[in-house]
């Protein structure tokens, strides 16, 4: 076994490759960006080492800087995490020159299948059924659109070398594919310095299911199965293990044509093939085609590892330091059921536009596997993915284990930006979800339901307007004069709407508050509050926010009453930048006729690119950037004329 290795990634997954490591006595190397220098994973290693800029081409996607790192600190293995240089084949012959381990596979087995064309052949070759589509190599418009006509429409156009939804768009009528194939391959270059797709089917009721497998090199197993079929925009939002409604038979299908997969390429370490499942009939042995392989750790592991009981990444270090495989198939089982929940900093009803902030409280439930890479303090970076946590939880019954993720759900506590949490818990507590009757579409079909925007009760303004006044300290001055009882007031701030709240506080344990128009009585009953007979929700202030931690958290804004309300009114003809990121693309010009939802530039910021579109017809009046610019939040980009 190893003595020492490097974890070339940031995190929650630096993080949870760290746990195992120490577990298993191995010490770990960090390393880590300018905007990382004091980040959960470079405070967990017992080494960090500097590697450069914010921009993950400047720190960690410079595969040289991170193997020098690697050597100067002594350690003999790299672990590469997901995401970045995780499925670079180069960076793994790079590692192994330099006399060093890449705990993952060989850079032949990520070729092959990094691909998704090539891979899709050589699956066919395996004997593992693919999904119609065009493959080839003719990149030409004319010709691809035909391949569509041919196969069929709806069809989705995908990134051969994509992944994570990037690159991907569905397509349903012949007249929109032109658009689409620009617009992937524009998101193909931008994630993978590759703008060649592929033409699919795209599959009726689809849902995602994928096989966990694992390799020596030689023999591979697999770990059963996980549903992801929870996506918005092709991202997970929520997986599960084992998949609800699967047979035995279509289990012991997929599983084998996972280690068919797997062996047909000498695949050795952690990885996953994802098949998407035509479910108009339900689960049915020969309605499972390939779709990819990833060839690393997936984000969704936990919940695998929930139900077997096996530690992926104290696999992953015992085959990369020479060991054959810990288990035969005949010794994996399944126990009970499990959820995984990805808690992102991103304003939902905006679109699942991801979102910067400090976070100044976190704190997850006790009997949830909660894997983070951040903590209260932290700020969630431009620069990165937008992950706060994974939240897991495992129950012997499906029915359980996901009534305990809502519960973890609701229990968590997430405060100074906005969060997915809310939306998760509606997720969690949707009907369909729970019966088990779930396939990719479900989320767009029942998005309005799904984004019902909280609406706080007298009780929580009351329990805010106490910890903006300080009334809920025991030690606090109740200050009465001789004949009457203390008075006082505050105006909080609720999206927008000011709410003023008036109290008279009766002794030290009891308040009678009146907020416009309605009461509330708050009373000390031992060493917690209630109010109106309910116990107090916890409650966390920083600065002049004040979040009750109800509905999945209830952000106050406290109103100073000598600040002058200044600029309330915005400019309704100046489009900006929704948050800090690069200007890709510019199509407005000063003069041009616009008419509403045309696009009149494109930012690139959190991997992602962005749309920003006209919000009316009208005539463009000035263009404040250009393609390549730095831009901040708030940064106007361009300006309508006078309506």
């Amino acid at each position: 076994m190893f003595d020492k290795i490097l974890i070339a990634n940031r995190g929650e997954i630096a993080c949870r490759v760290m746990e195992t490591a120490r577990a298993m006595g191995v010490k770990t190397v960090a390393v880590y960006s300018d905007a990382d220098a004091a980040a959960k994973h470079v405070a967990m290693a017992d080494e960090a080492v500097h590697i450069g800029g914010a921009a993950p081409a400047e720190s960690y996607l410079k595969g040289d800087v991170i193997i020098d790192a690697a050597k100067r600190t002594g350690a003999q293995a790299i672990h590469p995490g997901y995401g970045f240089l995780s499925e670079n084949p180069g960076f793994v012959e790079a590692v192994e020159a330099a006399g060093l381990t890449f705990v993952g596979p060989s850079a032949d087995a990520i070729r092959k299948m990094g691909l998704k064309d090539a891979a899709k052949a050589l699956m066919e070759e395996a004997g593992v059924p693919v999904v119609p589509g065009y493959h080839g190599d003719n990149q030409d418009p004319e010709h691809l659109s035909g391949a569509a006509d041919t196969i069929g429409y709806p069809v989705l156009i995908k990134a051969v070398a994509g992944g994570g939804g990037k690159g991907m768009r569905l397509v349903e009528k012949p007249s929109d594919f032109a658009t689409a194939l620009e617009s992937a391959r524009g998101e193909a270059k931008t994630a993978f310095g590759n703008d060649a797709v592929l033409v699919e089917k795209f599959v009726s009721k689809p849902r995602h299911i994928e096989v966990q497998i694992f390799g020596d090199g030689t023999h591979a197993v697999h770990l059963f199965e996980r549903d992801c079929s929870l996506q918005r925009r092709h991202q997970k939002v929520i997986e599960e293990a084992p998949a609800p409604g699967m047979t035995p038979e279509m289990r012991e299908a997929m599983g084998q044509a996972g280690v068919r997969a797997a062996e047909a390429i000498g695949y050795k370490g952690a990885g996953t093939v994802e098949f998407i499942v035509d479910a108009s009939e339900g689960l049915r042995p020969d309605r499972f085609y390939f779709m990819e392989m990833n060839t690393r750790l997936q984000v969704e592991h936990p919940v695998t590892e929930a139900i077997t009981g096996v530690d992926l990444v104290e696999w992953q270090l015992r085959v990369a330091a020479g060991e054959t495989l810990p288990k035969r198939q005949e010794d994996l089982t399944i126990t009970g059921h499990a959820f995984e929940a990805r808690l992102y900093a991103e304003d939902v009803p905006k679109g699942f536009l991801p979102a910067t902030g400090t976070l100044t409280h976190l704190e997850f439930p006790a009997q949830a596997r909660a894997d983070s890479g951040v903590r209260a303090g932290d700020t969630i970076s431009p620069w990165y993915d937008p992950m706060i946590a994974k939240v897991i939880v495992h129950g012997p019954t499906r029915a359980v284990a996901l009534a305990s993720l809502a519960r973890a759900l609701e229990q968590t506590q997430v405060a100074g930006t906005v969060t997915n949490l809310a939306f998760l818990g509606a997720l969690a507590r949707h009907e369909g979800f729970f019966a088990g009757d779930v396939d990719t579409g479900l989320i767009g079909r029942d998005i309005d339901s799904l984004l019902r925007a909280p609406a706080p009760e007298t009780r929580h303004k009351a329990a805010a307007a106490m910890v903006a006044l300080g009334l809920t300290e025991s030690d606090w001055d109740t200050g009465f004069t001789l004949w009457a009882s203390l008075h006082r007031s505050v105006s909080l701030s609720w999206q927008g709407e000011v709410l003023t709240a008036d109290v008279q506080v009766d002794g030290a344990d009891r308040q009678r508050w009146t907020i416009d128009g309605d009461e509330a009585v708050a009373e000390r009953v031992g060493a917690a509050w209630q109010i109106d007979g309910q116990p107090m929700p916890p409650v966390a202030r920083a600065g002049s926010v004040v979040t009750v931690f109800d509905q999945y958290g209830l952000a106050f804004d406290v109103v100073d009453p000598l600040e002058r309300a200044a600029g309330a009114i915005g400019d309704g003809n100046v489009i900006e930048a929704p948050m800090p990121g690069l200007v890709k693309a510019v199509y407005a010009k000063a003069g041009q006729a616009v008419q509403e939802g045309d696009r009149l530039a494109v930012l690139e910021a959190m991997k992602m690119e962005h749309s920003l579109l006209a919000a009316r017809d009208g005539v463009v009046a000035e263009v404040l950037c250009e393609a390549g610019t730095q831009v901040e939040a708030g940064a106007a980009l361009v300006r309508l004329e006078e309506a």
